[in-house]
């Protein structure tokens, strides 16, 4: 296992981050799956046997029931504090009440006393808002953050599923009032829909922010159960719960070039999946989710994975995202050759 900064900090993470979404199996989240206490510590404990170091979760998860399982989970494998980095996320609805929601001062400074009861700890390692609040000001956002990082309560802050604008938005707000930045955002990457390289990971890279990646196979889609001939299992993921949205014909070529490369190496589509975000130079950490340790198992072994360059290449022609403007035009017309600081135009000719 490889461990990578947590972007521009100097925190350690593994390559590969242990996903939660699912635990709990109430709601909505039982299509994800239904892991309860005794199997969720299983997987906990197999993926800090193989240097996982990093858990993921949500308050909203199961409405706070994965926090929960993670919670009792390190306390029962007496998993020592300093030995795990804990994430967790708020912003969706916990209560029917107007203010049980959103990005607000409120709202956060509830939301993290209820996730850090729930997973048993003194501190959360990152916390991040899970998605944008249209109606809170970044500002009143961002102030909230910074002081639960005052208290000692949150030691890095993050977001998800934000656009590049807004996290540039909030990234000037804090250096304008001195209030702490953000140090990552998580996003959904896959070979099979890679739009977050169009504005966000240009800004990952001038920014230095830590890129965690989730739902990395496309909501099972790319796990090697998905073809354009294949007959797919009744109850499997996509056949319940269609999500995240891809463009199928896209994702079935991209399957297809995948499949030429697993048969060569013997291992799995999903090793290939993951391998090649492994690959990415941008990618701090890969979210993986299990329901059995068997599937565990399999993710972890992408680490072991090398992709040749000429493999790279096929994977990244296969998956690359068709032109778009003003990207394009950007890249057709360099800007001209420009004279030295301190010179005139004419000097320079």
């Amino acid at each position: 296992m490889k461990y990578n900064t947590l972007g521009n900090t100097g925190l350690f993470v593994s390559e590969l981050c242990l996903g939660t979404m699912t635990f709990g199996g109430k709601g909505i989240w039982s299509n994800m799956g239904n892991v309860q206490q005794d199997d969720a510590q299983v997987l906990i404990a197999r993926a800090l046997e193989h240097g996982i170091n990093f858990i993921d979760t949500a308050d909203i998860y199961s409405g706070g029931v994965s926090e929960e399982i993670v919670g009792q989970s390190l306390k029962n494998l007496g998993v020592r504090r300093e030995d795990v980095v804990i994430a967790t996320k708020v912003c969706g609805p916990m209560g029917p009440g107007p203010n049980e929601a959103g990005n607000s001062r409120a709202h956060i400074m509830n939301s993290v006393k209820a996730s850090l009861k729930r997973l048993q700890v003194d501190y959360i390692d990152l916390y991040q808002l899970h998605n944008v609040d249209t109606v809170t000001p970044i500002e009143e956002s961002l102030a909230a953050l910074d002081a639960l990082v005052r208290q000692g309560l949150v030691r890095y802050v993050g977001v998800s599923n934000w656009s590049a604008w807004q996290m540039a938005r909030a990234i000037g707000q804090s250096e304008r009032y001195n209030l702490v930045k953000i140090a990552t955002t998580q996003n959904y990457y896959t070979l099979a829909s890679r739009d977050i390289e169009r504005e966000i990971v240009p800004l990952i890279n001038a920014e230095k922010l830590g890129l965690l990646v989730w739902s990395p196979l496309a909501g099972g889609l790319l796990s090697g159960k998905f073809g354009r001939d294949k007959q797919v299992e009744k109850g499997s993921r996509r056949t319940t719960f269609d999500f995240p949205p891809v463009a199928m014909d896209h994702a079935y070529n991209v399957i297809e070039a995948m499949e030429r490369i697993c048969l060569q190496k013997g291992v799995s589509v999903a090793r290939i999946a993951l391998a090649w975000l492994l690959h990415q130079s941008h990618v701090t950490s890969v979210i993986v989710g299990a329901k059995t340790v068997n599937q565990l198992d399999d993710s972890i072994g992408s680490t072991e994975v090398s992709l040749s360059p000429d493999e790279v290449a096929e994977l990244d022609a296969v998956s690359k995202l068709r032109p778009e403007y003003p990207a394009w035009m950007q890249r057709t017309r360099d800007v001209p050759a420009r004279p030295p600081l301190g010179r005139t135009i004419e000097a320079a000719q």
